[in-house]
């Protein structure tokens, strides 16, 4: 693993978002993610991590 791939999370959106919490749902798109199996990779940060955990029911992390 690199210094690039540490500093990097990915994110997978695996349930979908029909008659989840509209605050979810806006989380859900403040990651990048769209459509059910789409792949984000973000800057892995305290504002990101607190987003996943908010909707962690619906996203899967990756490495």
């Amino acid at each position: 693993m690199t210094a690039v791939d540490a500093k990097t999370v990915t994110v997978r959106l695996v349930k979908s978002q029909n008659s989840c919490p509209a605050l979810h749902r806006l989380s859900v798109k403040a990651l990048g993610l769209r459509k059910l199996n789409s792949v984000s990779v973000l800057k892995d940060s305290p504002q990101v991590r607190g987003l996943i955990h908010k909707i962690n029911y619906l996203v899967r992390v990756e490495n």
